[in-house]
């Protein structure tokens, strides 16, 4: 604060240096009100560094100390400011830059983490990261926040860590609550939610793994399956719960699974629950919670409807940071093919493209399909030729969606077709090609399905077919090339590469229009030609 004062008086003496101007009476007596407001703030905490957050006439502040003083196992070690607070951090991310933003990151001396240990924390909470060299810049810079009881925001690409960016924090968050005693029959303190089942299980796989070390223990519920399972472990007593909007809402109303307790909320895949038309069981939900709670939202955008749902279940300004960019972009270490086809010629191109990319039958390739029955026949047709495929789409039910996953996972059959379901946030280990036989719905799905390669540092491919009745969104599929550095196709040009705003109302003005005289990258070629 103090550096602050001095920042202050530099710049006032190198204005008085310039022509005079007419001074703006009332900015100057609000920028006075705010000095002498910061100076009284810097004295008080100079008599008692341990004081946190002063009292004050401030609403927000008394919103805000109300809130962490019934949680004794939270210290804040910031101060509130009265303006949003923004740093800049420039190591360890996807483009090179990290961005955290809301009050009072600058005075919480913000740090972000350079290994596990810095955490000080316990050896057994730690366990679950021993196979990691460091922390990725998602869990670095999340968990100083969140370990400190922060309402917090996270935007992040998939494949980034962001499963033990908020699960560890919500551990701690367990077991200091629980002191160490875990009853049985105990209610849940921390919930996840899931827009789909598959991340669901898959959460649940490492926060499982995570909280055994301290006797942490979780439980999955999902839809497809019989509820009798999971009643009987909600009632044997669960500290974390990770479920699905909809088999959560059923169970509640069942009276079996109660939230009253849960102090600890994070919502992963918050843009893709909402894209679903999850909000009003999401709503529903959080309303069933402890109202001292502590609220985590991770995302890949940050779209108007995200928003709005932070502002009302969030603190005002709670921390948000941005590992690479809010804009929609494709993950750079996926070489992307866009190929402008006739529909009636795909099946004969996805079968040229896996001699291709396939020919060993040993590597993984996923094929992404639109609709339902499309990825049922995609499947039969590619096992009358002679490929081993398995597939995963919304008529299967939930045990066989699982096999199917399981077989693609273990390498047993590598070639998989599925719906967008198995697009978000799922982390299948070394697939080395995406093939997109059908274009989605919208650009931000396209981003998350090439995501399925490319993890881990590793280099993928995705090659797309683009049809005429794709068109609408040949302009953002441009621009997602473009800002990648891939070859955009002249037949794909020809849809046109104007971008309105107003067409894309999922992702707000998180596009912009890339100029037709940008720079293009020279074409990268996967063995053999591209063209073959």
């Amino acid at each position: 604060m103090v550096g602050k004062l001095k920042e202050d008086s530099t710049i006032n003496e190198q204005l008085a240096q310039k022509p005079f101007e007419k001074p703006d009476f009332k900015a100057e007596k609000k920028k006075k009100k705010r000095r002498d407001r910061d100076s009284v703030r810097l004295e008080e905490n100079e008599v008692s560094p341990k004081t946190k957050v002063q009292e004050g006439t401030d609403s927000e502040l008394q919103k805000k100390k109300k809130k962490h003083k019934k949680s004794k196992d939270v210290n804040l070690d910031i101060k509130i400011s009265d303006e949003k607070e923004e740093a800049k951090v420039d190591e360890n991310s996807t483009d090179g830059s990290v961005v955290v933003t809301g009050k009072g990151v600058k005075e919480a001396k913000f740090v972000p983490l350079k290994s596990f240990v810095e955490s000080g924390l316990p050896d057994e909470v730690l366990e679950c990261c021993r196979t990691f060299k460091s922390p990725s810049p998602i869990q670095s810079h999340a968990w100083p926040f969140l370990l400190h009881g922060r309402d917090f925001i996270g935007i992040a690409a998939t494949g980034s860590g962001k499963t033990l960016a908020f699960g560890v924090p919500g551990i701690m968050h367990v077991l200091k609550k629980r002191k160490g005693k875990m009853p049985r029959g105990r209610s849940p303190l921390c919930l996840v939610l899931s827009p789909t089942r598959e991340l669901a299980q898959q959460i649940s796989s490492v926060l499982e793994n995570a909280g055994k070390p301290c006797g942490v223990m979780s439980t999955c519920l999902y839809g497809g399956v019989s509820k009798g399972s999971q009643i009987s472990c909600l009632k044997s007593g669960v500290d974390i719960v990770i479920g699905t909007p909809g088999r959560l809402k059923d169970l509640m109303e069942m009276e079996v699974c109660r939230l009253a307790e849960v102090s600890f909320v994070v919502l992963d895949e918050a843009d893709r629950m909402l894209d679903m038309g999850f909000e009003p069981e999401v709503r529903s939900i959080l309303s069933q919670t402890c109202t001292e709670r502590q609220m985590v939202m991770f995302s890949a955008t940050w779209p108007l409807q995200v928003n709005q749902l932070a502002q009302e279940f969030m603190d005002p300004d709670p921390v948000k940071v941005v590992v690479g960019s809010e804009d929609l972009a494709a993950n750079h270490d996926v070489m992307q093919i866009v190929e402008v086809l006739d529909d009636r010629l795909r099946d004969d191109r996805l079968g040229a493209l896996l001699e291709k990319y396939h020919k060993s039958q040993r590597n993984r390739v996923l094929v992404f399909v639109l609709y339902k029955n499309e990825a049922a026949r995609v499947e039969r047709m590619l096992q009358r030729r002679g490929w081993k495929a398995v597939s995963i789409h919304g008529d299967k039910a939930q045990t066989e969606r699982t096999k199917a996953l399981s077989l693609f996972k273990s390498g047993s059959y590598p070639l998989m077709i599925a719906t967008d379901v198995a697009a978000r946030g799922l982390d299948i280990p070394d697939v080395e090609v995406v093939i997109n036989y059908s274009f989605p719905l919208t650009t931000e799905d396209y981003v998350h399905r090439i995501g399925r390669t490319g993890r881990a540092g590793k280099k993928g491919v995705a090659h797309t077919f683009f049809m005429q009745q794709n068109k609408g969104l040949a302009g953002e599929l441009v621009n997602v090339l473009r800002e990648a550095k891939q070859v955009v196709p002249d037949a794909l040009l020809k849809f046109g590469t104007h971008v309105k705003k107003k067409e894309s109302k999922l992702y707000g003005a998180h596009f912009k229009e890339i100029t037709a005289d940008a720079p293009k990258s020279k074409k990268i070629t996967f063995n053999d030609s591209d063209d073959e």
